[in-house]
């Protein structure tokens, strides 16, 4: 058996993850919107890092489904808070976008509320707040039943030109 073969057995197999969306969420394709720039969280849909499935509700909100596998891992069994983060940063910036704002993140502020066990699905359910001139304030929360890990509130400013 070659060294490569070896690894490859060592690594166990990447579990069955169910990102199914609630009734009335309509898939929602974010990298056609947004490009390639979604690779650092949601680029690997069969990864052992984020899997992230995003929907858009009849009000046109956005929600994902996320779950956040053994290398996104902090405390001992849980999620990192930079993993928790990132995630909020790009489905906080994917939701101006969704909204028809095309932006850059400003200013991320999450508050953590409990910490998040490693290889949970939980949901991020995000919502434009208001916009002034260049300026969209989206919030979000992360959770999973009455649980909430995560609250966030991102300021985007837009891009000129766009």
């Amino acid at each position: 058996m070659s060294n490569a073969t070896a690894e490859k057995a060592c690594i166990p197999p990447t579990p069955s993850v169910d990102l199914s969306g609630e009734a009335g969420w309509l898939p929602f394709d974010a990298p056609s919107l947004v490009g390639e720039s979604l690779r650092f969280v949601s680029g690997e849909p069969d990864g052992n890092r984020f899997r992230v499935r995003y929907y858009r509700d009849e009000e046109k909100h956005l929600h994902a489904r996320i779950w956040f596998g053994p290398e996104t891992g902090g405390p001992p069994g849980h999620a990192h808070g930079g993993a928790v983060s990132a995630v909020m940063d790009e489905a906080l910036g994917l939701a101006a976008w969704a909204a028809g704002y095309p932006i850059v993140v400003g200013n991320l502020n999450v508050s953590f509320r409990a910490m998040l066990p490693l290889e949970k699905v939980v949901t991020l359910e995000s919502r434009v707040v208001s916009a002034q001139g260049r300026k969209i304030m989206v919030h979000g929360r992360l959770f999973c039943g009455e649980t909430i890990y995560a609250e966030g509130e991102c300021l985007c400013i837009t891009i000129p030109g766009r």
